[in-house]
């Protein structure tokens, strides 16, 4: 799809939550819902490649500063570190073993440890208490699954993902939870009553919406986030494969192939995306802008800017490969080509996103745009804080909350990296260099209560009754505490590209995680 590059600039980022349309939304009542979300990995709380810390998810962490968190629904994924694998468990245990280094001689050692540790993960998922999903029928307030796309939230159910999960195969090399995205989703999705089990995302959404007998409102849930549409591009990068969507794109049996979405494709898909969320009764939806793909350090660029002034690198590769060692004849690579078609892609998501903001504010419902594109392209260090002559002329850098600001040094969107278990680089992506640590979620929250805010949503204390007045800012002290990677990171962290480099050499584990996603 080459001639996808339609823009030779950045997309300017939309600054205005309202798209410039006035709404007098209806206030009357209090909806028994505060926050849902729908959405994928970024909005169920994945880091270093597991789902595992949904307690602080950015809508978690949003419920937790409206004063609900003990109402706030949520998965939990408790077994061995979480699902399908958590890396930073891995580096703490060999850690523990080897110390803060794996020298030569310990290479054997350490990878019979690691794939020990996997075939635990796997066991327990697939064989042991894992196998057991709580029976509830309360519906998730948090809907989010990893590695859904659009056609996803239409499609996927319970029963859906039932369906499946094949017999697990104890495979001694290639051990990796099976079936792990719909592992997942059986601890979102409703599945009691049985008949509950044939409900979306969207519709489970739409079934807390009906909720409003007695709350003296005409809906059921207050705010609606929808955060979607990053698979759509996302495996351009994790997989370094540009594969554009064709017939099928819309099959859930015929889509895993493709790694980006055609713009035309996309578009179509989010109409019924749109459509279906415009029946949810929520007060205020606050939909999402997609990210740009290519600025996650999964994909790191290499050999130098393609010319002065771009936002490009000649190949993207993995962060663990030097420059001096990438050799594109055997390394996985994307080409600074192929990065610019993804993210003019994406550009053409967000025109879309914005467009349905924009279109519904017009019929008098209430839904904001947060501009989370732009948000991740002002923390961007390679593509823009390290390159005057790249920056576009409405770029400005992101003002890190004071918390942050005062770390030694201040989060980055480098790859994480330390020394004698202290960070010296990175600290806004979590060890898989695609989802952010607990201090980068609480980023994203706080731009989401900001847009919550101009809505009028009202804020509480954690009694859930005492109004919070003015500006509502997050409590980052007590997300710095909570963050393991930024606060007390893996001693071994000086080596942490070495060793997950070495991982994924000898487990295939980002490829076969990252596959899993889709």
């Amino acid at each position: 799809m080459t001639d996808s590059v339609r823009r030779h600039e950045p997309r300017v980022p939309v600054t205005d939550p309202t798209v410039g349309v006035g709404v007098n939304a209806d206030r009357q009542g209090e909806p028994r819902h505060r926050l849902v979300a729908i959405g994928d990995s970024l909005t169920q709380g994945f880091q270093s490649l597991a789902i595992f810390n949904t307690g602080l998810s950015y809508p978690a962490i949003v419920a937790y500063e409206l004063g609900c968190l003990e109402q706030f629904r949520y998965p939990l994924y408790e077994g061995v570190g979480g699902l399908p694998f958590n890396i930073e468990l891995l580096l703490r245990d060999l850690e523990a073993h080897y110390g803060q280094t794996v020298d030569l001689w310990e290479i054997p050692f350490a990878l019979f440890r690691a794939r020990s540790l996997m075939d635990r993960v796997e066991d327990y998922w697939e064989r042991g208490p894992g196998l057991a999903v709580p029976s509830t029928t309360a519906v998730m307030h948090n809907l989010a699954v990893f590695g859904w796309d659009l056609r996803d939230a239409l499609s996927k159910s319970a029963d859906e993902c039932r369906q499946r999960i094949g017999e697990p195969e104890d495979d001694p090399v290639k051990q990796l939870v099976q079936n792990a995205g719909e592992r997942a989703a059986l601890r979102v999705l409703p599945t009691q009553p049985p008949e509950a089990g044939s409900l979306t995302q969207l519709d489970a959404a739409a079934r807390l919406g009906e909720e409003t007998d007695g709350t003296g409102s005409a809906h059921g849930i207050e705010t609606l986030v929808v955060f979607l549409g990053s698979n759509n591009a996302l495996q351009a990068v994790t997989k370094l494969e540009v594969v554009w969507s064709e017939e099928g794109y819309d099959d859930l049996s015929r889509k895993k192939p493709f790694t980006v979405w055609k713009p035309e494709h996309f578009e179509a898909e989010l109409r019924q995306v749109a459509a279906e969320v415009s029946r949810i009764k929520a007060r205020h939806v606050i939909w999402c802008t997609v990210p740009h793909v290519t600025i996650a350090p999964i994909a790191r660029g290499v050999k130098g800017k393609t010319a002065p002034g771009s936002r490009y690198f000649p190949y993207y590769t993995r962060p663990w490969i030097s420059d001096d060692d990438f050799d594109r004849e055997q390394d996985p690579h994307i080409t600074g080509a192929q990065a610019r078609q993804v993210d003019n892609a994406v550009d053409e998501y967000n025109d879309a996103i914005t467009t349905q903001v924009r279109d519904a504010r017009l019929a008098g419902k209430d839904w904001y745009l947060l501009e989370t594109c732009g948000l991740l392209d002002r923390l961007a260090s390679r593509r823009y804080a390290e390159d005057v002559s790249a920056r576009p002329a409405w770029w400005q850098p992101y003002e890190l909350p004071p918390a942050l600001r005062t770390l030694a040094p201040p989060p980055n969107s480098h790859f994480l990296t330390g020394e004698r278990g202290r960070r010296t680089d990175g600290g806004l992506f979590s060890l898989d260099g695609v989802h952010p640590t607990t201090v980068g979620y609480g980023i994203l929250a706080q731009e989401l209560i900001n847009v919550m805010r101009l809505a009028g949503v009202p804020f509480f204390r954690p009694d859930g009754h005492t109004p919070r007045e003015g500006e509502i800012r997050i409590d980052f002290d007590r997300l710095i505490r909570n963050d393991t990677l930024v606060d007390r990171p893996p001693g071994n962290l000086g080596s942490t590209l070495r060793v997950i480099g070495w991982a994924d050499e000898a487990t295939d584990l980002f490829q076969r995680v990252f596959s899993s996603f889709l």
